[in-house]
């Protein structure tokens, strides 16, 4: 069974978590970035994208932008109101178009997820393991938390169901429409108890940071420095309130072949049917979109009993990105794009048009999917799945 515990977490007030809050890390680029904490002094952009504020061209990985993100951090909490009341446990719900999912805010064992109670199911990349440890160890805190999810327990969804009863700490809409609410859990020990009925996590988001945690738990504790790094500072949700996007593809590199050419391999090896839904509406279904051609659909049957080799993902993978594109290795593969569910069919159809490439838009990888890959030790293809909303960063920071 897993252990969550209540966390110190140092929280900004309400009038100011507006302005606080940004969108994760890791879903903008610089550029972007700096483009949404433009005119925003309190953006918590400056703390986890902090090469915002150095001049343009400076390398992420430059020893100054490591130090601008510990002076940033420490400017934030000397300039800003904040809460500090001690170990605590948090509800967070963060309700996108009508749909809630409500989860708790504690710190889970570093030790756990060594040993695999905290499930994984995508590799990392040491460089950005490289980075996200970085950052942890010379700001001394966490500063973003990690997704995970769970299967739903009766006494947990009890206890947080009474908490949401009550007048919330903070309560806003974020630019997107996202509206984010956190409460103070009053007894933070029984919901913590209540977290011993479940017997395992699983990462959903945030595989660097837990990565990054652990190895950050590891130097620190070299140093004699540990402080509380033995604990990452996660939300954890219930199953029944998830939900997973498609992560679609787009290969934007046909090689000397024309669309047309490409649609034809795959009517031979497939059968095309012209339709007028961009997306599919069933597992082992798929849309191919072309440029001045507009969609078709196809099929492919399961392979197989395993669960990694039947992931759609898998199935585009194995069956057509290889065998028709020559597409071995999609982490590394520059001819291959993927586009987050949330960004809608359209963006295919615009990186399609721009490119003079071919978009595949497939079915949303299931959360049971998710759960027996993690259950049996193995990992799901790079990009198979998409949380949406995303957490927003800087409601709540776990210093170490």
């Amino acid at each position: 069974m897993v252990s969550v515990r209540p966390f110190r977490a140092l929280r900004p007030s309400a009038a100011l978590a507006p302005e606080i809050a940004s969108v994760p890390y890791d879903v903008v680029d610089t550029g972007e970035a700096r483009a949404l904490a433009e005119g925003r002094p309190w953006s918590f952009l400056h703390v986890i994208r902090p090469e915002i504020d150095l001049p343009d061209g400076t390398s992420l990985y430059d020893d100054v932008v490591y130090d601008q993100a510990r002076r940033s951090l420490e400017k934030w909490i000397a300039d800003a109101p904040f809460a500090d009341a001690g170990p605590q446990l948090l509800v967070y719900r963060l309700v996108q178009d009508g749909r809630a999912q409500i989860g708790v805010v504690g710190g889970c064992s570093v030790a756990e997820y060594d040993a695999g109670l905290i499930a994984i199911h995508e590799r990392t990349r040491p460089a950005k393991e490289d980075d996200r440890t970085r950052h942890v160890v010379t700001m001394r805190c966490q500063a973003e938390p990690i997704f995970l999810a769970y299967r739903a327990q009766p006494d947990v969804e009890r206890l947080v169901a009474e908490i949401t009863q009550g007048e919330p700490d903070v309560d806003f809409v974020a630019d997107d429409g996202v509206r984010h609410t956190v409460w103070t859990a009053p007894d933070a020990e029984a919901l913590a108890d209540a977290f011993g009925a479940v017997p395992r996590l699983y990462v959903a988001d945030g595989h660097h940071r837990a990565r990054s945690a652990s190895r950050a738990h590891a130097e620190l504790s070299g140093r004699g420095e540990p402080g509380s790094s033995d604990r990452v500072m996660a939300v954890m949700f219930p199953d029944t309130q998830l939900a997973i996007l498609p992560y679609n593809r787009v290969v934007t590199d046909l090689g000397d072949r024309s669309v047309e050419d490409v649609l034809g391999e795959l009517d031979r090896r497939f059968g095309l049917t012209p339709t007028d839904e961009a997306a599919p509406d069933r597992r082992h279904r798929f849309c191919v979109y072309g440029p001045g051609v507009g969609w078709r659909r196809f099929t492919l049957p399961p392979q197989g009993d395993g669960v990694i080799s039947n992931l759609d993902c898998s199935l585009l993978q194995d069956r057509v990105l290889g065998p028709v594109f020559g597409i071995e290795d999609p982490r590394r593969d520059a001819r291959i794009g993927f586009v987050g569910g949330s960004r809608g069919t359209a963006e295919l159809e615009r990186r399609a048009d721009a490119s003079g490439g071919v978009a595949f838009s497939m079915f949303a990888t299931s959360l049971a999917e998710l759960f027996a890959v993690a259950d049996a030790g193995e990992i799901m293809p790079p990009k198979s799945t998409w949380f949406e909303p995303k957490l927003r960063s800087g409601l709540f920071v776990h210093r170490i």
